[in-house]
């Protein structure tokens, strides 16, 4: 099994409101994810960070093998998510993958 964590800062030019919304349309795309690319066992977003943080929302996801992971990457599910949704609202990213 391999888990792969992204930790995402959003961009600071949004309202509450707008960083509200943006946080629970990503939650929806990437947790919407599951059952639809194979290898994927699990997939949750954290969108509530304490305070002590320094990042907006983390993406922890858990597939069947590092095969699993690179083929999840390129699918047209995926894709479509972290480009409408994700990508165009992010500063910064970092991931780590490792297996279990």
């Amino acid at each position: 099994m391999v888990r792969h964590v992204i930790l995402w800062k959003l961009k600071e030019e949004y309202s509450a409101e707008e960083t509200a919304k943006i946080k629970q349309e990503i939650k929806e795309g990437l947790e919407g994810l599951k059952g639809q690319i194979p290898g994927l066992s699990e997939i949750k977003v954290n969108t509530d960070p304490l305070a002590s943080s320094n990042c907006d929302l983390m993406l922890d996801s858990l597939f069947d093998d590092e095969a699993a992971l690179n083929d999840y990457s390129g699918h047209p599910a995926h894709v479509a998510v972290a480009n409408g949704k994700v990508r165009p609202f992010t500063a910064s990213r970092v991931c780590m993958d490792y297996t279990v």
